[in-house]
């Protein structure tokens, strides 16, 4: 075997071990189709019918009748869209403070900061709970939202690349006058809009699937998260598995639209991550 037909065997191969691995994987998606497609009759159908003989939409119906499915939907888009909102705020403005300013016991704190990553959430789950009925803010949108300030892992991203920003920048938009707050806002944030943007759509796949925080804080089930009507659903319905399918194709829609929309720069903030 010569050097060329080597080299298009070992690309062929790859090809062919990069397409087992991808249908491996798209074969729990393709059953989900399949299935939500389905009447509850064709469920149980042997052979198993990848491709229904007779498709029907009426699961998705369903699954907005049996339960307040929109509701959930809602209170998803809602909670997913001010988690991202205030953890990149304060994330970045932290990150902005550790990377770029001055001040006594920056080092300690921002070990501080990440020693925090190797905190599991369960243990700090019974002090935040009890923070927040102090404050009234539990079965509230506001509970949900506020651990969010605080994010160790995006604080430490966003600082990994800020500092790689050559401070010339900062320096001549102070000789304009610009302070530390305007350096930020006008120069630091356009220079890590990739990052953002990468650090966005992690915050949102977490946020909008999250189910163990939404489950401690929330019990009025009009305020329930998406997760949580599912859950609640497969207890109820566990025997109508079009519906089910149908409800978790419907929540994974606007996961697959942010990462659509925002693709471009999400991997561009990761080739950023993986030089520094």
């Amino acid at each position: 075997m010569n050097r060329k037909t080597g080299k298009v065997f070992s690309t062929a191969l790859h090809y062919l071990l990069a397409g087992t691995i991808a249908f491996i994987v798209v074969i729990p998606f393709l059953w989900m189709i399949s299935t939500a497609l389905k009447d509850k009759g064709a469920l149980l159908a042997v052979p198993i019918q990848w491709i229904p003989a007779e498709p029907s939409l009426d699961s998705f119906r369903k699954v907005f009748e049996v339960f307040p499915f929109a509701r959930s939907f809602f209170n998803s888009v809602i909670i997913t869209f001010f988690t991202v909102l205030v953890t990149l705020l304060s994330a970045s403005m932290a990150a902005f403070a550790f990377a770029k300013l001055h001040f006594r016991g920056k080092k300690i704190l921002f070990s501080l900061f990440l020693a925090t990553l190797m905190i599991p959430q369960q243990v700090t789950t019974i002090p935040l709970f009890l923070v927040l009925r102090t404050f009234g803010l539990l079965d509230t949108y506001t509970g949900v939202v506020l651990p969010s300030i605080f994010s160790a892992f995006a604080i430490f991203m966003l600082r990994q690349h800020m500092a790689g920003i050559p401070n010339d920048f900062m320096e001549a938009a102070r000789i304009d006058g610009a302070s530390n707050f305007m350096v930020y806002r006008i120069v630091i944030l356009p220079l890590v809009s990739a990052s953002l943007a990468t650090l966005g759509v992690i915050i949102f796949m977490t946020a909008w699937n999250d189910y163990f925080w939404p489950l401690v804080v929330l019990s009025d089930r009009h305020k329930m998260t998406l997760t949580l009507a599912l859950n609640q659903l497969n207890g109820q319905y566990s025997s109508w598995y079009n519906v089910l399918m149908a409800g978790s194709l419907l929540s994974m829609i606007p996961i697959i639209l942010v990462y659509i929309a925002a693709q471009r720069w999400f991997k561009t903030g990761l080739q950023l991550g993986g030089l520094k």
